[in-house]
């Protein structure tokens, strides 16, 4: 699975650098983000909504959250 790491980025570069990473994934990979930046908790589900992504989950721990993302078709 690939991790993308966006700790230490404020928004709007946590959901820039996904869409990036994703760009080239086919529909059904599933991607790990790692990001710190609190504005994430609104922009990461809302990027997958507006994307036709699903979020399969978000894990806080420690002030970094893990989100869960399958790419849509």
């Amino acid at each position: 699975m690939l991790v993308i790491d966006v700790r230490g980025m404020k928004c709007p570069l946590p959901v820039l650098k996904t869409r990036k990473r994703m760009e080239g994934l086919p529909a059904g990979a599933q991607v790990e983000v790692v990001a710190s930046d609190p504005m994430a908790r609104i922009d990461i589900p809302h990027f997958c909504n507006e994307n036709g992504h699903r979020l399969i989950s978000a894990e806080e721990e420690a002030g970094v959250t893990r989100y869960r993302i399958e790419k849509g078709g």
